[in-house]
Protein backbone atom coordinates (compact mmCIF):
# COMPACT_ATOMS: atom_id res chain seq x y z
CA UNK A 1 0.00 0.00 0.00
CA UNK A 2 2.56 1.99 0.59
CA UNK A 3 4.53 1.50 -2.92
CA UNK A 4 0.73 2.55 -4.22
CA UNK A 5 0.44 5.95 -1.81
CA UNK A 6 4.07 6.97 -3.21
CA UNK A 7 2.83 6.07 -6.90
CA UNK A 8 -0.19 7.41 -6.95
CA UNK A 9 0.68 10.88 -4.76
CA UNK A 10 3.31 11.71 -8.53
CA UNK A 11 1.49 10.37 -10.61
CA UNK A 12 -1.84 12.23 -9.25
CA UNK A 13 -0.08 15.91 -8.42
CA UNK A 14 1.73 15.49 -11.62
CA UNK A 15 -1.11 15.83 -13.48
CA UNK A 16 -2.51 18.95 -11.63
CA UNK A 17 0.79 21.09 -11.34
CA UNK A 18 0.28 20.13 -15.25
CA UNK A 19 -3.73 21.50 -15.47
CA UNK A 20 -2.43 24.37 -13.01
CA UNK A 21 -0.03 25.53 -15.30
CA UNK A 22 -2.77 25.56 -18.00
CA UNK A 23 -5.32 26.91 -15.84
CA UNK A 24 -3.02 29.77 -14.41
CA UNK A 25 -1.93 30.73 -17.77
CA UNK A 26 -5.84 31.41 -18.61
CA UNK A 27 -6.49 33.63 -15.71
CA UNK A 28 -3.37 35.54 -16.91
CA UNK A 29 -5.06 35.37 -20.40
CA UNK A 30 -8.44 36.60 -19.08
CA UNK A 31 -7.28 38.54 -17.45
CA UNK A 32 -4.78 40.64 -19.98
CA UNK A 33 -7.66 40.82 -22.28
CA UNK A 34 -10.04 42.31 -20.01
CA UNK A 35 -7.64 45.30 -19.25
CA UNK A 36 -6.93 45.92 -23.17
CA UNK A 37 -10.89 47.46 -22.63
CA UNK A 38 -9.88 49.28 -19.55
CA UNK A 39 -7.49 52.53 -18.91
CA UNK A 40 -5.71 54.55 -15.98
CA UNK A 41 -3.76 52.97 -13.45
CA UNK A 42 -7.16 52.19 -11.09
CA UNK A 43 -8.83 50.25 -13.60
CA UNK A 44 -5.38 48.45 -13.98
CA UNK A 45 -5.26 47.30 -10.40
CA UNK A 46 -9.07 46.45 -10.85
CA UNK A 47 -8.05 44.31 -13.55
CA UNK A 48 -5.25 42.39 -12.45
CA UNK A 49 -5.87 42.60 -8.49
CA UNK A 50 -8.76 40.14 -9.10
CA UNK A 51 -5.80 37.63 -10.86
CA UNK A 52 -4.08 37.39 -7.03
CA UNK A 53 -7.73 36.68 -5.59
CA UNK A 54 -8.50 34.12 -7.91
CA UNK A 55 -5.08 32.14 -7.43
CA UNK A 56 -4.94 32.57 -4.14
CA UNK A 57 -2.13 34.41 -4.16
CA UNK A 58 -3.26 37.93 -2.63
CA UNK A 59 -1.80 37.74 0.18
CA UNK A 60 2.01 36.59 -0.29
CA UNK A 61 1.73 38.68 -3.46
CA UNK A 62 0.94 41.93 -0.90
CA UNK A 63 3.69 40.81 1.31
CA UNK A 64 6.19 41.81 -1.94
CA UNK A 65 4.85 45.33 -1.60
CA UNK A 66 4.80 45.63 -5.21
CA UNK A 67 2.02 47.00 -6.90
CA UNK A 68 -1.08 45.44 -8.57
CA UNK A 69 0.00 46.11 -12.32
CA UNK A 70 0.38 44.08 -15.30
CA UNK A 71 4.21 43.19 -15.11
CA UNK A 72 4.25 42.71 -11.68
CA UNK A 73 1.14 40.58 -11.44
CA UNK A 74 2.55 38.61 -14.47
CA UNK A 75 6.04 38.10 -13.23
CA UNK A 76 4.62 36.97 -9.72
CA UNK A 77 1.99 34.08 -11.08
CA UNK A 78 3.69 32.96 -14.36
CA UNK A 79 7.65 33.05 -13.61
CA UNK A 80 8.46 34.08 -9.57
CA UNK A 81 10.38 30.82 -8.52
CA UNK A 82 9.54 32.22 -4.76
CA UNK A 83 6.04 31.61 -5.64
CA UNK A 84 4.51 27.70 -5.08
CA UNK A 85 1.47 28.24 -7.22
CA UNK A 86 4.04 30.39 -10.50
CA UNK A 87 3.69 28.17 -13.77
CA UNK A 88 7.42 28.01 -13.60
CA UNK A 89 6.70 26.07 -10.20
CA UNK A 90 3.65 24.23 -11.28
CA UNK A 91 5.54 22.59 -14.47
CA UNK A 92 8.81 22.28 -12.49
CA UNK A 93 7.23 20.19 -9.75
CA UNK A 94 5.26 18.66 -12.82
CA UNK A 95 8.35 17.74 -14.25
CA UNK A 96 10.03 16.57 -10.68
CA UNK A 97 6.74 13.99 -10.09
CA UNK A 98 7.39 12.65 -13.64
CA UNK A 99 11.34 12.16 -12.72
CA UNK A 100 10.49 10.49 -9.86
CA UNK A 101 7.70 7.82 -11.67
CA UNK A 102 9.56 7.16 -14.96
CA UNK A 103 8.70 3.35 -15.05
CA UNK A 104 4.69 4.47 -14.34
CA UNK A 105 4.55 6.99 -17.32
CA UNK A 106 4.83 6.46 -21.07
CA UNK A 107 8.55 7.74 -22.27
CA UNK A 108 6.16 10.65 -24.39
CA UNK A 109 4.68 11.77 -21.42
CA UNK A 110 8.41 12.17 -20.14
CA UNK A 111 9.61 13.85 -23.25
CA UNK A 112 6.70 16.28 -23.46
CA UNK A 113 6.85 17.27 -19.55
CA UNK A 114 10.80 17.45 -19.76
CA UNK A 115 11.34 19.40 -22.79
CA UNK A 116 8.45 22.01 -21.35
CA UNK A 117 10.42 22.81 -18.39
CA UNK A 118 13.72 23.10 -20.11
CA UNK A 119 12.15 25.86 -22.44
CA UNK A 120 10.22 27.01 -19.47
CA UNK A 121 13.27 27.41 -17.48
CA UNK A 122 15.17 29.90 -19.68
CA UNK A 123 12.49 32.61 -19.55
CA UNK A 124 12.34 35.67 -17.88
CA UNK A 125 9.56 38.84 -18.10
CA UNK A 126 12.07 40.16 -21.18
CA UNK A 127 11.71 37.44 -22.78
CA UNK A 128 7.70 37.13 -22.39
CA UNK A 129 7.56 40.67 -23.50
CA UNK A 130 9.60 39.61 -26.93
CA UNK A 131 7.75 36.52 -27.96
CA UNK A 132 4.51 38.00 -27.12
CA UNK A 133 2.40 37.97 -23.90
CA UNK A 134 -0.78 35.80 -25.85
CA UNK A 135 1.54 33.84 -27.26
CA UNK A 136 3.12 33.09 -23.99
CA UNK A 137 -0.15 31.85 -22.36
CA UNK A 138 -1.25 29.99 -25.53
CA UNK A 139 2.04 28.14 -25.51
CA UNK A 140 1.66 27.14 -21.82
CA UNK A 141 -2.20 26.38 -22.88
CA UNK A 142 -0.55 23.83 -25.94
CA UNK A 143 2.05 22.19 -23.48
CA UNK A 144 -0.65 21.23 -21.35
CA UNK A 145 -2.61 19.91 -24.08
CA UNK A 146 -0.26 18.14 -25.88
CA UNK A 147 0.84 16.56 -22.27
CA UNK A 148 -2.46 15.59 -21.83
CA UNK A 149 -3.19 14.43 -25.36
CA UNK A 150 -0.02 11.91 -25.20
CA UNK A 151 -1.13 10.92 -21.35
CA UNK A 152 -4.89 10.05 -22.92
CA UNK A 153 -2.96 8.03 -26.30
CA UNK A 154 -0.28 5.93 -24.45
CA UNK A 155 -0.86 5.19 -21.23
CA UNK A 156 -2.75 1.71 -20.26
CA UNK A 157 -5.93 1.90 -18.77
CA UNK A 158 -4.94 0.95 -15.11
CA UNK A 159 -4.59 2.73 -11.95
CA UNK A 160 -2.04 5.34 -13.02
CA UNK A 161 -4.17 6.58 -15.58
CA UNK A 162 -6.73 6.76 -13.37
CA UNK A 163 -5.35 8.97 -10.65
CA UNK A 164 -3.45 11.18 -13.89
CA UNK A 165 -7.01 11.77 -15.12
CA UNK A 166 -8.30 12.25 -11.28
CA UNK A 167 -5.66 15.02 -10.90
CA UNK A 168 -6.53 16.39 -13.77
CA UNK A 169 -10.32 17.21 -13.64
CA UNK A 170 -10.62 17.96 -9.68
CA UNK A 171 -8.07 20.90 -10.74
CA UNK A 172 -9.58 21.86 -14.21
CA UNK A 173 -13.17 21.94 -12.39
CA UNK A 174 -12.00 24.53 -9.45
CA UNK A 175 -10.28 26.38 -11.86
CA UNK A 176 -13.37 26.95 -14.43
CA UNK A 177 -15.58 28.00 -11.08
CA UNK A 178 -12.99 30.22 -10.00
CA UNK A 179 -12.27 32.07 -13.22
CA UNK A 180 -16.10 32.63 -13.46
CA UNK A 181 -16.42 34.16 -9.85
CA UNK A 182 -13.48 36.69 -10.87
CA UNK A 183 -15.68 37.94 -13.99
CA UNK A 184 -19.41 38.28 -11.88
CA UNK A 185 -18.23 39.00 -8.66
CA UNK A 186 -15.06 41.06 -8.53
CA UNK A 187 -15.39 42.74 -12.05
CA UNK A 188 -19.58 43.30 -11.31
CA UNK A 189 -19.88 46.36 -13.99
CA UNK A 190 -21.97 49.47 -12.59
CA UNK A 191 -25.27 49.20 -13.78
CA UNK A 192 -25.19 51.60 -16.35
CA UNK A 193 -22.43 49.53 -17.80
CA UNK A 194 -24.05 45.85 -17.92
CA UNK A 195 -24.93 45.24 -21.47
CA UNK A 196 -22.55 47.77 -22.78
CA UNK A 197 -19.87 47.80 -24.68
CA UNK A 198 -16.79 46.96 -21.76
CA UNK A 199 -19.01 44.09 -20.27
CA UNK A 200 -19.79 42.29 -23.72
CA UNK A 201 -16.14 41.97 -24.05
CA UNK A 202 -15.18 40.92 -20.91
CA UNK A 203 -17.59 38.40 -20.82
CA UNK A 204 -16.21 37.35 -24.57
CA UNK A 205 -12.87 37.15 -22.66
CA UNK A 206 -14.24 34.92 -19.99
CA UNK A 207 -15.24 32.45 -22.81
CA UNK A 208 -12.17 32.60 -24.59
CA UNK A 209 -9.95 32.14 -21.75
CA UNK A 210 -11.41 28.95 -21.32
CA UNK A 211 -11.67 27.98 -25.05
CA UNK A 212 -15.55 28.24 -25.43
CA UNK A 213 -16.58 30.98 -27.40
CA UNK A 214 -17.20 29.08 -30.56
CA UNK A 215 -19.60 26.74 -28.78
CA UNK A 216 -21.61 29.68 -26.97
CA UNK A 217 -22.02 30.66 -30.14
CA UNK A 218 -22.55 27.12 -31.86
CA UNK A 219 -25.10 26.39 -28.87
CA UNK A 220 -27.14 29.53 -27.91
CA UNK A 221 -27.01 31.71 -31.23
CA UNK A 222 -27.33 34.56 -29.30
CA UNK A 223 -25.51 37.74 -27.72
CA UNK A 224 -23.33 37.03 -24.56
CA UNK A 225 -25.83 37.04 -21.82
CA UNK A 226 -24.34 36.16 -18.01
CA UNK A 227 -26.72 33.70 -17.40
CA UNK A 228 -26.20 31.67 -20.37
CA UNK A 229 -22.27 31.75 -19.93
CA UNK A 230 -22.86 30.76 -16.54
CA UNK A 231 -25.16 27.55 -17.44
CA UNK A 232 -22.50 27.03 -20.37
CA UNK A 233 -19.82 26.41 -17.88
CA UNK A 234 -21.33 25.57 -14.59
CA UNK A 235 -23.98 23.09 -15.68
CA UNK A 236 -23.40 22.03 -19.22
CA UNK A 237 -22.03 18.21 -19.27
CA UNK A 238 -21.22 18.35 -22.69
CA UNK A 239 -18.28 21.34 -22.18
CA UNK A 240 -14.75 20.28 -21.49
CA UNK A 241 -13.68 22.68 -19.33
CA UNK A 242 -17.60 23.11 -17.62
CA UNK A 243 -17.70 22.66 -13.82
CA UNK A 244 -20.42 19.61 -13.96
CA UNK A 245 -18.24 17.87 -16.68
CA UNK A 246 -14.71 17.78 -14.59
CA UNK A 247 -16.72 16.45 -11.84
CA UNK A 248 -18.44 14.04 -14.03
CA UNK A 249 -15.00 12.54 -15.03
CA UNK A 250 -13.66 12.75 -11.71
CA UNK A 251 -16.80 10.87 -9.90
CA UNK A 252 -16.14 8.23 -12.66
CA UNK A 253 -12.09 8.03 -12.27
CA UNK A 254 -12.73 7.53 -8.48
CA UNK A 255 -15.44 5.10 -8.96
CA UNK A 256 -13.01 2.82 -10.70
CA UNK A 257 -10.35 3.15 -8.56
CA UNK A 258 -13.25 1.70 -5.99
CA UNK A 259 -13.80 -1.32 -7.65
CA UNK A 260 -10.01 -1.61 -8.88
CA UNK A 261 -9.27 -1.64 -5.21
CA UNK A 262 -12.06 -3.37 -3.70
CA UNK A 263 -12.37 -0.30 -0.77
CA UNK A 264 -15.03 1.80 -0.58
CA UNK A 265 -13.54 5.16 -0.29
CA UNK A 266 -15.07 8.61 1.25
CA UNK A 267 -13.94 10.52 -1.56
CA UNK A 268 -16.37 8.49 -4.13
CA UNK A 269 -19.18 9.61 -2.46
CA UNK A 270 -18.55 13.49 -2.12
CA UNK A 271 -17.92 13.86 -5.58
CA UNK A 272 -21.12 11.56 -6.75
CA UNK A 273 -23.13 14.12 -4.52
CA UNK A 274 -21.37 17.22 -6.06
CA UNK A 275 -21.61 15.64 -9.72
CA UNK A 276 -25.61 15.07 -8.77
CA UNK A 277 -26.08 18.94 -7.54
CA UNK A 278 -25.12 19.89 -10.88
CA UNK A 279 -26.61 17.27 -12.94
CA UNK A 280 -30.13 18.48 -11.53
CA UNK A 281 -29.48 22.17 -10.84
CA UNK A 282 -31.30 24.76 -12.80
CA UNK A 283 -28.83 27.90 -14.05
CA UNK A 284 -32.68 29.82 -12.38
CA UNK A 285 -32.05 28.24 -8.96
CA UNK A 286 -27.98 29.10 -9.11
CA UNK A 287 -29.00 32.86 -9.68
CA UNK A 288 -31.57 32.98 -7.17
CA UNK A 289 -29.16 31.51 -4.39
CA UNK A 290 -26.84 33.71 -5.57
CA UNK A 291 -23.86 33.28 -8.99
CA UNK A 292 -21.18 33.98 -6.07
CA UNK A 293 -22.40 32.08 -3.28
CA UNK A 294 -22.97 29.33 -5.32
CA UNK A 295 -19.54 28.90 -7.03
CA UNK A 296 -17.94 29.54 -3.05
CA UNK A 297 -20.15 26.35 -2.80
CA UNK A 298 -18.39 24.16 -5.50
CA UNK A 299 -14.55 25.57 -4.50
CA UNK A 300 -15.21 24.67 -1.01
CA UNK A 301 -16.51 21.21 -2.07
CA UNK A 302 -13.97 20.70 -4.05
CA UNK A 303 -11.23 21.03 -1.62
CA UNK A 304 -13.80 19.12 0.38
CA UNK A 305 -12.98 15.93 -2.40
CA UNK A 306 -9.48 16.74 -2.38
CA UNK A 307 -8.83 15.96 1.26
CA UNK A 308 -11.16 12.82 1.15
CA UNK A 309 -8.93 12.15 -2.11
CA UNK A 310 -5.71 12.04 -0.26
CA UNK A 311 -6.59 10.42 3.28
CA UNK A 312 -8.83 7.58 0.74
CA UNK A 313 -5.12 7.14 -1.22
CA UNK A 314 -2.56 8.11 1.55
CA UNK A 315 -1.62 11.47 -0.60
CA UNK A 316 -0.15 14.46 -0.17
CA UNK A 317 -2.85 17.29 0.50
Amino acid sequence: MAMLSRAADALYWMARYMERAENMARILDVSYRMSLSAAGSDSEHLQWGPALVVAGCEAPFKATGKSADARNVIEYLALDPANPSSIRNSLGAARENARAMRTQITTEMWESLNSTWLEMRGLDYARLEERGLRAFFDWVKERSHLFRGVAYGTMPRDAAFRFVRAGTFLERGDSTARLLDVKYHVLLPTARDVGGAVDYYQWGALLRSVSAFQAYRRIYRDAIRPRRVAELLILRSDMPRSVAASLGELTRMLAELRDQFGRNYRSVGLARAAHDRLRYAHIDEVFAQGLHEFLTGIVDSNMAIGKAIAEDFGLAY
